[in-house]
């Protein structure tokens, strides 16, 4: 690690990699980069490293602020967990927690994962069933044409599965409008999927070879995990592994100088400092990007501007067992805009996994917000928690005031993969054309689940080492 220069002090030997910004992607980048032998230094704007992660306890409980499981969808995900020594640590989610709910018609409904189950749930109709036995002869729509996932899934398989699967699913990882969110952007392996095999049913099953043989797990079959003491424990660890991440630091600027040198000049906590490095790695929201890459490209600038975020609060609520009527026995219950109800979704995060209750209670964590009711999270945290408590009543049955609540709202949470994404990422990627040697890893540009953080830091890593080589 090398410490930062002090302004107006001499100028230490350049680093290999500065990552600027210490989340999930950010992270892992740089622990791939210290493995194979790479001079590293992470800067961060916040106090603790992790970004959105964050475990917390209390009382006996275990809630989180941010993510509360991850899913294995790919071997880097398992690599990773064994450079780190974290096999003891890891957690797999309960089997009860392989159920999940939507809500009609105000009643919970398992969401069917079997043939069987998908006949005779009333979570559809007979109509809407019958009618997806249609999807193998629509044909796949053009390419050049950009679809929100909503049209996409009203065309292929009816309105009822989009209202009743997709929209509360989408809600569920990104907090958004179904009738904004670019299949191709936020989706891209279903677009593939139909693109590939003219049909989204054909696909799933003649696809198979092919997800095998690149050792990916779909997402509706991975199994979820966390660890013993959260999913922070993964971050921290990272941090840890990294060598040390200097936080309360927010990059101010980027130089490059005759050599391809770069300097990043940071402000910590009021004090100017810098680092000399021969590549940057910019693993940030794109809010903080803007600022930095608007004297090098105007338009990326612009188009990172134009990234939009979705507000989310999250509530953690512990409560009696014998005060809920529901048993609980699933990983939540996701809520359909149909439905009218003020929340997202309530995970049931004490049944997902062991521990994150004392024994007869319960933990529920409820997010509120997001492109449906954006105005929510900025209400006051006791009129968020009493909210909350409310949609419990309404959905649960809990028959008892919660023992505590805690509220963490996220004003940016999640970037929203709207109709034109790639296109503003094109254009934001231009950045990278414009200072060579500056590298973009963020959520915002591959994918927002926590797998998806660990591949995009995994490659941006690789990306890193094979310019240090050519150049």
């Amino acid at each position: 690690m090398s410490p930062a220069t002090p302004l107006g002090a001499p100028a230490a030997p350049p680093l290999d990699l500065i990552v600027v910004g210490a989340g999930l992607s950010g992270l892992v980048a740089a622990h791939r980069a210290r493995r194979a032998g790479l001079q590293v230094q992470v800067i961060e704007a916040a106090a603790r490293p992790g970004g959105v992660i964050g475990s917390v306890q209390r009382d006996g409980f275990l809630f989180e602020r941010g993510p509360n499981s991850a899913m294995d969808t790919s071997p880097l995900i398992g690599e990773l967990i064994e450079e780190l020594g974290l096999q003891s640590q890891l957690r797999w989610a309960s089997e009860a927690s392989s159920k999940r709910y939507v809500v009609r018609d105000g009643k919970l409904i398992p969401l069917p994962m079997s043939a069987g189950a998908f006949f005779s749930t009333p979570l559809f109709s007979a109509g809407a069933k019958f009618g997806l036995m249609a999807e193998p002869f629509k044909g796949p729509s053009d390419p050049a044409i950009e679809e929100s996932i909503a049209e996409f899934v009203r065309r292929r398989l009816g309105r009822e599965f989009l209202e009743y699967a997709i929209d509360p699913f989408v809600s569920g990882i990104y907090a958004g409008d179904p009738e904004q969110i670019s299949v191709k952007a936020a989706f891209p392996k279903l677009h593939a999927l139909e693109q590939r095999w003219g049909s989204l049913i054909r696909g799933q099953f003649l696809g198979a070879g092919e997800r095998k043989r690149a050792k990916e797990t779909a997402k509706n079959t991975a199994k979820s995990f966390s660890f013993l003491g959260g999913m922070q424990v993964l971050t921290d660890t990272l941090a840890a592994a990294v060598g040390g991440v200097v936080l309360q630091t927010r990059a101010t600027a980027l130089e490059r100088d005759l050599q391809g040198v770069y300097t990043v000049r940071a402000d910590q906590q009021g004090r100017a400092v810098s680092w000399r490095t021969r590549r940057v790695l910019l693993a940030t929201a794109a809010g903080p990007l803007v600022d930095l890459v608007r004297p090098h490209a105007a338009d990326a600038a612009a188009a990172l501007e134009a990234i939009a975020y979705a507000p989310v609060a999250s509530v953690a609520s512990a409560y009696r067992m014998a005060d809920i009527v529901h048993p609980l026995d699933g990983f939540g219950c996701l809520l359909p805009g149909l439905e009218k109800r003020r929340v997202l979704g309530v995970l049931f995060s004490s049944s997902m996994f062991e521990g994150r209750a004392p024994q007869g209670h319960v933990l529920l964590t409820t997010f509120i917000g997001g492109r449906r009711h954006p105005e929510l999270p900025g209400m006051q945290e006791a009129q968020i928690a009493a909210l909350a408590h409310a949609e419990h009543g309404a959905l649960l049955g809990t028959r008892g005031a919660p023992l505590w609540q805690e509220v963490t709202r996220w004003p940016r949470a999640i970037p929203q993969y709207t109709l034109g994404h790639l296109s503003r990422v094109a254009r934001a990627q231009v950045i990278e054309k414009a200072l060579p040697g500056v590298h973009l890893c963020a959520s915002w540009l591959g994918g927002v689940a926590v797998g998806d953080c660990v591949r995009n830091g995994h490659q941006a890593a690789l990306a890193v080492m094979a310019g240090l080589k050519t150049g």
